[in-house]
């Protein structure tokens, strides 16, 4: 069973009879983990199921708007826009963030309580993963049995701590995940438009497709960058860089037919893939720069609690990486040359089609590492409950 809407997405998993508690291996990891841990709470979860109740596992599956808005707000107007140095401490251990009182007068003459959303997200810890208790026969639930069920699943809180920072994490970061689904997208219009440029006028087409995505993958740094809250003032100073850069990667990728034809296949198809995705490596190279400066803001404040040992770089770049797709990014960026190399030997670098793939490369390594990077999450997650019950 699973709910959607503004109020987050969760599942349940129920278990209503007492016979299914002998079936131990298709039971929810949460109650074997229960069960062997505390192996009292098995009777108590048996006699609860005899009675006409029926109990299930509630997983939190995607945050609630609410709660991604409270950890927005705190990053934003007390943490420099940073989340890995503060929340994982929040959750795991109630370690609360420096906040300086100017940061909460700032945040007070916006409407904004930060104080507030610390507690909503301290109060959020136990409702990620916890038991419910399911009156199957509306004979009512007593007093006992909601704090039997309380108790129950605070047990199984050390349990549920990685999938609750993971969770929060994950769903801070999907509004990137949609954008480089878009630009994905745009490679469908990209194709066949780079395809008739590059038969009406060799190189040109070839601008078209190394271009158009990088702009757009630009355009989507951008918003999400300004949606995590830096201002635009301090964003239009990349542009002192990005401009020349946008001329140099088109210079190179008009050129590509004359290094093609002096038969340097390689080179032109390593100049090209570079030139595709000049932008983005330039941009994921200035949005660390960018954190870095957090970071040392962060120390400068004295708000860097348990992270002394970590370089201001290996925070920035950490933290920066907190959103898979710009990991991504960064590994397609650096795959472009070579995937242009690949496309020069076969021959592809006249095929519009081919001209887009090359040039999406870092928005399809993006989405790539996007999906397998939740998925080997949850595998993990999963690892972890099998070896704990081992």
């Amino acid at each position: 069973m699973a709910a959607f809407d503004a109020l987050g997405t969760y599942s349940v998993q129920v278990v209503s009879l007492p016979e299914e508690l002998d079936r131990e291996a298709r039971l929810p990891f949460e109650l074997r983990f229960l069960f062997k841990n505390d192996p009292a709470s098995k009777a108590k979860v048996s006699s609860l199921l005899s009675s006409g109740k029926a109990i299930g596992v509630r997983t939190i599956e995607r945050a609630p708007d609410r709660l991604l808005s409270a950890i927005h707000r705190v990053s934003v107007l007390s943490q420099h826009h940073c989340v890995l140095t503060w929340l994982p401490e929040l959750l795991r251990e109630k370690h609360l963030p420096t906040i300086a009182e100017a940061d909460r007068a700032a945040a007070r003459a916006e409407g904004h309580d930060l104080d507030a959303d610390l507690r909503e997200i301290l109060d959020a810890r136990l409702t990620f993963k916890r038991l419910v208790l399911v009156d199957e026969d509306n004979l009512g639930i007593g007093s006992e049995e909601r704090r039997l069920m309380t108790e129950l699943s605070e047990t199984l809180y050390p349990l549920s701590i990685d999938h609750i920072v993971h969770r929060l994490l994950i769903d801070n970061a999907d509004q990137r995940t949609e954008i480089a689904q878009g630009i994905l997208k745009a490679l469908l219009v990209i194709g066949p438009i780079a395809h008739v440029l590059e038969k009406w006028a060799s190189g040109v087409g070839k601008i078209f497709a190394a271009s158009t995505d990088d702009l757009l993958g630009e355009t989507a740094e951008l918003m999400a960058l300004r949606g995590s809250g830096f201002s635009w003032k301090t964003l239009s100073k990349r542009f002192l860089v990005l401009v020349p850069v946008f001329g140099l990667a088109t210079y190179g990728a008009f050129h590509v037919d004359a290094v093609l034809a002096r038969g340097w296949t390689l080179a032109a198809g390593a100049l090209f893939g570079l030139s595709a995705v000049a932008l983005s490596l330039t941009t994921a190279i200035q949005s660390i720069g960018l954190y870095r400066a957090s970071v040392r803001a962060l120390k400068r404040e004295g708000k860097l609690h348990a992270h002394g040992g970590r370089s201001e770089l290996a925070e920035a770049i950490r933290q920066d990486f907190t959103n898979p797709a710009r990991l991504g990014l960064l590994l397609g960026s650096v795959l472009a040359p070579f995937t242009g190399m690949l496309a020069a030997v076969f021959g592809g670098l006249h095929n519009g089609w081919v001209l887009a793939l090359v040039g999406s490369t870092e928005s399809i390594a993006a989405g790539l590492t996007v999906v397998f990077s939740n998925r080997i999450s949850d595998w993990k997650f999963k690892r972890r409950l099998e070896r704990s019950l081992r």
